[in-house]
């Protein structure tokens, strides 16, 4: 037998199996994984933590030692964020200007991680109470409506921007978002003074609470007063159960289309053939007889 006869042969293979094979690809085959369950609350919650220069007081005492401000919310915020399995968290960081840190999003490791790299003094040292509601109403307002929440936190008053909180409170209102407002910050510290002598002194006289009661109670949320870490603590465990988080969740199966494969071992055999057809090809395979 010739070898001429032997690629006939193989020829008529070739035929028969891209036939079967771009039959296959037409059928579309899929890869079915296993069942994935995916998170399904529908809560959109955004912190509004404050990161002006006055975070930086140390009148939180943990063990008896004065520990600042924002060490004590970086703690207690970070295992609030680890808590929220089924919750979108995004993080707004405020100071003289407000800046969306992290967006929406149920990566709550990354989140947390943009909430302890806060630095004190990233964005400006007064406080801009209204712009901060005001930006997290922007990044809120295109979410679903099942439930849009805001908590803010600030030691102080509104001292910078360009929206005051009251009508930013107004606008969450129309918006359809609820604010939770936390105060932190002492009511009474000692204070070193001249010649040794040591004062006590409020170093939450700035505390503007009247505007964040109004804010609270026009959109629906609550205010919280904090005066040590301890409060703060339960201050977001009562969070949690204001805002509990849902159980159920969606499942979905992932699907990869496989139809490429025996198209392209088709497309191959198809190319084989073409070469099958050149005289460089009929060189090689046709033996003298």
């Amino acid at each position: 037998m010739t070898m001429h006869r032997q690629a006939g042969f193989t020829l008529m293979e070739l035929l028969v199996t891209a036939t079967v094979l771009l039959v296959l690809a037409a059928a579309r085959p899929q890869w079915v994984g296993d069942t994935i369950s995916l998170p399904s609350s529908g809560r959109d919650l955004l912190m509004a933590v404050d990161i002006s220069g006055s975070m930086q007081i140390e009148d939180m005492p943990v063990n008896g030692t004065p520990i600042s401000r924002i060490a004590v919310i970086k703690n207690v915020v970070g295992d609030f964020v680890a808590r929220r399995q089924n919750d979108r968290l995004g993080l707004v960081l405020f100071g003289t200007q407000a800046y969306l840190q992290a967006p929406l999003t149920f990566d709550r490791q990354t989140v947390n991680k943009f909430l302890q790299e806060a630095q004190l003094g990233f964005a400006g040292e007064q406080t801009a109470i209204g712009d901060a509601i005001g930006l997290s109403i922007k990044r809120l307002k295109n979410r679903p409506a099942q439930s849009r929440v805001i908590i803010l936190l600030t030691d102080g008053a509104n001292t910078a921007g360009e929206l005051e909180p009251r009508k930013a409170a107004d606008l969450a209102k129309q918006a359809g978002v609820k604010i939770y407002t936390v105060g932190i910050g002492a009511n009474e510290m000692i204070e070193p003074g001249f010649f040794g002598m040591s004062r006590k002194v409020n170093p939450s006289a700035d505390l503007d609470e009247g505007t964040l009661t109004y804010i609270a109670d026009t959109t629906g949320g609550k205010y919280f007063r904090a005066h040590d870490p301890q409060e703060l603590a339960k201050i977001y465990q009562e969070l949690d159960t204001l805002e509990p988080i849902e159980q159920e969740a969606a499942a979905y199966r992932p699907r990869q289309v496989l139809f490429f494969w025996p198209l392209s071992g088709a497309l191959g055999i198809g190319l084989l053939l073409i070469l099958m057809r050149l005289p460089i090809w009929r060189r090689f395979t046709v033996s003298p007889t």
